[in-house]
């Protein structure tokens, strides 16, 4: 009784789902089609026409590499010291470009530098900010102002409280500069 159910449930839905039946024509048309026509419906492969990489000791390095289909790669690298003391480390700088063709037949290329401060990429492509309105430029202008003037008072302060000591801590020291060296 339960199989015959579920069979009703399962025929119910595939019925009411319109693209049941073409999603089962395409798989019983590939599972029949003959060996050769489901070759062509997967990927071509791309020839690799030059790769060349280049590594030395130090983590210095240089690779570059064009395909079949008109990608050109070429990329280069060092290892830097970042940071002072105990947060010193190493970051991996590289810098590149890369170029291919878009499918309008457009030659897309990107220049690209990566470092401790982040990935940076330019190309002509890439699309850029509307410059900022003037009215806006002034708002911002008139912001940044207001926080520099609040550090700088802040920081005045802040060498003002330390400058006024208590006289008696003053005293202290000398009473104790006296007993260690006037003996």
């Amino acid at each position: 009784m339960k199989i015959i159910v579920l069979a009703a449930v399962l025929g119910l839905a595939a019925a009411q789902d319109p693209n049941y039946q073409a999603r089962n024509n395409y798989n019983e048309e590939r599972q029949s089609a003959p060996t050769d026509e489901r070759r062509s419906l997967t990927t071509t492969p791309i020839p690799i026409l030059h790769w060349n990489k280049e590594q030395e000791h130090d983590g210095t390095y240089k690779a570059s590499y064009e395909t079949g289909n008109n990608i050109i790669a070429e990329e280069s690298g060092y290892i830097k010291k970042v940071g002072e003391g105990e947060d010193q480390g190493e970051a991996l700088v590289q810098q590149g470009s890369f170029s291919y063709t878009s499918p309008e037949g457009k030659l897309i290329t990107i220049h690209y530098t990566a470092d401790e401060t982040g990935f940076h990429a330019t190309g002509d492509h890439i699309p850029t900010p509307p410059p900022v309105s003037e009215e806006i430029q002034k708002g911002l202008d008139l912001i940044f102002a207001g926080i520099r003037q609040q550090e700088e008072a802040d920081a005045r302060e802040a060498a003002q409280k330390s400058s006024q000591q208590p006289s008696s801590q003053q005293i202290d020291r000398r009473e104790n500069y006296d007993r260690k060296f006037k003996k």
